[in-house]
């Protein structure tokens, strides 16, 4: 008996063990891969003005933010090429190659010359970098939820998973932080020459640390199962996959679609908007992100937590209701300025965050093993493709088209209203075991002694 409580306890802390590795090379790397494609968005005026013809501000402002859009075009492929060989595979060593790549590609960007130095090359290596960046993420943010997820407790999983999008909102406060330390200290012509390439440049240090973190996690325990297990689950191909689970796929992209443009305009443009059309100066504009971002941060595991507790769905639905009814009003208060504007963008990051902490859990649980990765990846991908990419270059041409400063504020609403659409026909999947294969094998074997019963 003490063998055996020895044994078992050794076997607890094992497993305690394993479960930190994967939650702090998971959170720590999605954190350190936003952090890099956070920075550009925090530059946007910046970078506008290095790799641009000069002349036109709006006009260059506009090119950085197709840029930024046309980066995500990548994403769709990337969530299929990752998913595909990710429930093939493994988690682990997709992980591995999406933080190597996302390292490497934003290194590139510190590097790139200017435009007057090399014209019209260094927008299209700009471009270029983007696109690796793009096609990096499309496999992060899918592949470090389902690590987790697959790694979690039942009854523990909507609060541990909550951890990716908040390791993705720690990554873009870190960029903000870093960007608010830039302007502080530098002038605008230091930080125009060389002190943008600072964030850039940092992302091959602390690449290296996330990739030494994914190293020594353990790949998922669902996926080796269904690994060892092949004969008891068809192998799906990429478009047989697609097919199938077409019904599941269109939901978890409707879904997707306010996560899409909530995140990219309250956490990417923000700065920007405040800067350009509520005229706040650049540093200003910056340290109000931060307030909202560490709302956010804050929200996110409180609401894995009222997950686990009263499912996914509702709170996925309540965040869809208060953003349709409260987005305009919320603008209309920014508008006002000082501790108005403050008390609103910590309104909307507190909204966001009703959403975006379960909207992993909930597409991770919505996908069986076989087909659970390439279902998260490419839905969510896809999403962010046609509707989070965009956001920023949306945002700038609708009021520029329109003359109303609160354009976006339609943007959100009309994400929310088509989440909430999608919702209406989506299943509650707080109680789904991830391990579904075990569950398939079971069946089969029921259906076998039944079989034999008869026979006999």
């Amino acid at each position: 008996m003490i063998i055996s409580a020895r044994r078992k306890e050794t076997e607890e802390t094992k497993e305690t063990k394993g479960m930190k590795q994967v939650l702090t090379g998971s959170a720590y790397g999605n954190m350190i891969e936003w952090f890099d494609y956070a920075s550009y968005g925090y530059l946007a005026t910046i970078i506008a003005t290095v790799f641009f013809a000069p002349g036109n501000e709006t006009a260059a402002l506009l090119n950085t933010f197709a840029i930024f859009a046309l980066s995500f075009l990548i994403r769709p492929i990337g969530g299929l090429v990752w998913g595909h060989y990710g429930d093939r595979l493994g988690r682990k060593k997709i992980l591995i190659l999406t933080m190597s790549l996302m390292t490497l590609s934003t290194f590139g960007i510190g590097l790139i010359p200017s435009y007057e130095s090399i014209g019209v090359l260094a927008p299209v290596l700009l471009l270029g970098c983007r696109i690796v960046q793009g096609f990096s993420a499309s496999g992060e943010y899918a592949g470090a939820s389902l690590m987790i997820a697959e790694h979690a407790p039942k009854k523990k999983r909507g609060l541990l998973v909550s951890l990716v999008p908040a390791s993705t909102a720690t990554g873009m406060l870190l960029g903000a932080v870093v960007t608010s330390i830039l302007q502080f200290a530098l002038t605008n012509e230091a930080l125009v020459s060389w002190g943008w390439r600072i964030p850039f440049l940092l992302s091959l240090p602390l690449g290296l640390i996330g990739l030494v973190m994914r190293l020594k996690m353990e790949d998922s325990p669902v996926f080796n199962e269904a690994k060892e297990e092949q004969s008891a689950v068809k192998q799906l191909g990429m478009i047989e996959g697609i097919y199938k689970y077409r019904g599941k796929l269109l939901i978890a992209f409707g879904v997707i679609c306010l996560n899409a443009v909530g995140f990219y305009i309250i956490l990417s443009y923000m700065p920007t908007y405040l800067s350009t059309v509520l005229k706040f100066d650049s540093l200003q504009s910056t340290l109000t992100t931060i307030f909202t971002l560490l709302t956010y941060v804050i929200m996110l595991p409180i609401v894995g937590v009222i997950t686990d507790r009263f499912g996914r769905k509702p709170v996925l639905m309540t965040a869809c209701i208060l953003f349709i009814l409260f987005t305009y009003p919320i603008f209309m208060l920014m508008s006002m300025g000082g501790a108005f504007t403050i008390v609103s963008m910590i309104l909307l990051g507190a909204i966001l965050a009703c959403n975006d902490g379960v909207l992993a859990t909930f597409l991770s649980e919505m996908f069986p093993t076989e087909m659970r990765y390439s279902g998260f990846g490419f839905s969510f991908n896809t999403g962010n493709a046609i509707f989070g990419g965009t956001a920023p270059y949306v945002a700038t041409f609708l009021i520029a088209t329109s003359g109303n400063d609160f354009a976006p504020a339609f943007y959100l609403m009309i994400g929310a209203i088509i989440a909430l659409c999608s919702l209406l026909k989506a299943n509650e999947t707080s109680n789904v075991s991830l391990n579904n294969i075990k569950e398939r094998k079971g069946v089969v074997s029921k259906q076998s002694k039944y079989k034999e019963s008869a026979m006999e």
